[in-house]
């Protein structure tokens, strides 16, 4: 039963470490460039070639 709670403290300092992550990255502006790669690549720019 023991090993339970260490587990269980152990996967909330997980958590919290991924949460702390998160915020962090959103506060720096890490998901400002929302027209980058990922949506680049869905725009056919070469439409005219023959």
């Amino acid at each position: 039963m023991s090993v339970l709670f260490v587990l269980v403290a152990i996967s909330i300092l997980v958590a919290g470490f991924f949460l702390f992550a998160f915020i962090w990255s959103v506060k720096s502006s890490q998901f400002e460039d929302q027209e980058g790669a990922a949506m680049r690549m869905l725009y056919d720019n070469n439409i005219d070639k023959k």
